[in-house]
């Protein structure tokens, strides 16, 4: 939980601008996994920081009790620090910060910028139904003077004329007509304060200088504006909202509709450093279009003002193929290690797996491998005594065909007379067989490589065929043999 002994007291004055340094937040609310919007927002903030020399924060949004749940706190905080984003400050709590919300709420209270309300929301549907009004809620208890009840929110005063103007980094000035912005609710009528204080006193509080985060709630900020003048605390922090993700079928990414936690991606070998720089260039990038960049390049050349107003596109064969890049480069002891841990995460255990093997097949697994996943069907012939079943049902049709070919009977039969007794080792290998194609004047390798390892594709055949047993290669070309007609 967080430690409050670092509370910033600004009381004195509550202008964020004096701050020594850029001060910027991540306040994600605990109410499901850490998805790559998020992630992205988090990144951007983070890299402000770093490039500024400022401070990063992390703060959790938790006001609404219903929503948080206490294990959604660990899939926010793990995944930041998988992918490298540790905060300066934080984390913060709102659910600890109540007091300070409900102190700001009694000021505007007294003040006459808030009113006590005990429409119910039947009441206001009921009652826009019959007048028509289509501006949310219709003011009802502005005048009512009514006390405090167990039912009652806290409405804030919204006034009545003129504009609220946010100034955007991304998007320049946007303004919102005040009589456009119904009297919102800033205690719900359990007691409880609603996001919006919270925002408003949390970020006065800290000091943040940049409010950087998604588009969609580029609607709430005219509000969180309103309650930061209505409060005296200044000039209030620079805003810059990202634009949306987009999926294929070019919808904003949704828990609902789209795989996006980012655990999910964790879990399905992606690696942290190919997040990072996918994430990086989602809406943001130089003019170069470069797609690998090394962190200290992203830090050093990233700038909200060439943030991409539009929705971005989230690509999942590109965010492999920059996954791709970062496992190739990979140093070969760091790979096998991801590897095994993966291989142990999902509990195979192959019957001969032998970690010298797959150190020496490395060069030739990260070149063909866009997640670590990849690797277990490039390697399973080699550790498993049986051969694996090919699942792939267009994949079982071109095997099917390839050994229905004419001459795959007498290639088998040639390559098992020829392996008897010659030298085992990948050159030897590659030179039987290439013989047996010559002499048959056709291509060998396939039928070969389809029964020695059960798939058409893979790595190259003879280094890995090598470290079988002569044994197990005869076997595997025999029952090939036998289960032609």
């Amino acid at each position: 939980m967080a430690d409050f002994d670092r509370h910033i007291d600004t009381s004195k004055d509550r202008n964020p601008l004096n701050a020594s340094l850029p001060r910027v937040r991540f306040a994600p609310a605990p109410s499901g996994y850490l998805h790559v919007g998020s992630a992205r927002s988090a990144l951007f903030n983070w890299l402000f920081a770093k490039n500024s020399g400022g401070v990063f924060i992390l703060r959790i949004e938790d006001t609404n009790a219903e929503l948080a749940a206490p294990e959604y706190y660990d899939a926010i905080t793990e995944p930041l620090k998988w992918l490298g984003l540790e905060w300066d400050e934080g984390p913060y709590f709102q659910s600890e910060r109540e007091a300070l919300y409900l102190e700001a709420i009694d000021q505007l209270l007294q003040s006459g910028q808030a009113y006590f309300c005990d429409c119910t929301r039947e009441q206001i549907d009921q009652r826009n139904i019959e007048s028509g009004f289509q501006g949310g809620y219709d003011g009802y208890c502005r005048d009512r003077n009514l006390e405090e009840t167990p039912t009652a929110s806290v409405r804030f005063r919204t006034p009545d004329h003129g504009v609220v103007t946010v100034t955007d980094l991304i998007r320049g000035e946007v303004q919102f007509d005040n009589e456009e912005l119904e009297d919102f609710v800033i205690r719900r009528a359990n007691g409880t304060p609603v996001f919006l204080v919270a925002n408003a006193v949390d970020d006065a509080d800290m000091a943040i200088t940049h409010v950087i985060r998604g588009e969609d709630l580029l609607n709430t900020t005219p509000k969180v504006l309103l309650l930061w003048e209505a409060l005296n605390y200044g000039t209030p922090p620079t805003y810059a909202h990202l634009p949306l993700l987009v999926g294929e079928d070019r919808k904003k990414l949704s828990k609902r509709r789209h795989s996006v936690a980012l655990g999910d991606f964790k879990d399905g070998g992606i690696l942290p450093e190919a997040m990072v720089n996918y994430l990086a260039l989602l809406g943001w990038g130089p003019s170069d279009e470069k797609e690998i960049r090394p962190i200290e390049e992203i830090i050093s050349l990233f700038a909200l003002e060439n943030v991409n107003k539009a929705p971005a596109f989230f690509d999942l064969k590109k965010l492999e193929h920059v996954n791709s890049h970062y496992i190739g480069a990979m140093p070969t002891e760091t790979f096998v290690d991801e590897v095994s841990e993966y291989i142990n995460k999902i509990g195979w255990s192959p019957a001969n797996y032998d970690r010298s093997i797959l150190e020496a097949l490395a060069p030739h697994l990260q070149q063909r491998a866009t997640r670590i996943p990849d690797v277990v069907p490039l390697l399973d012939w080699v550790f498993e005594d049986e051969l694996p079943e090919e699942t792939n049902e267009k994949e079982v049709l071109k095997i099917a065909k390839a050994m229905g070919a004419d001459l795959v009977p007498e290639i088998l039969e040639e390559a098992i007379r020829r392996l008897q007794d010659c030298d085992w080792d990948a050159e030897t290998l590659s030179s039987e067989i290439r013989e047996v194609g010559d002499a048959l004047n056709t291509k060998s390798q396939v039928p070969v490589r389809i029964a020695v390892t059960g798939r058409r594709t893979g790595l190259p055949l003879f280094e890995p065929m090598a470290y079988l047993s002569r044994e197990l290669v005869l076997e595997r070309l025999q029952r090939a043999r036998s289960n032609l007609r």
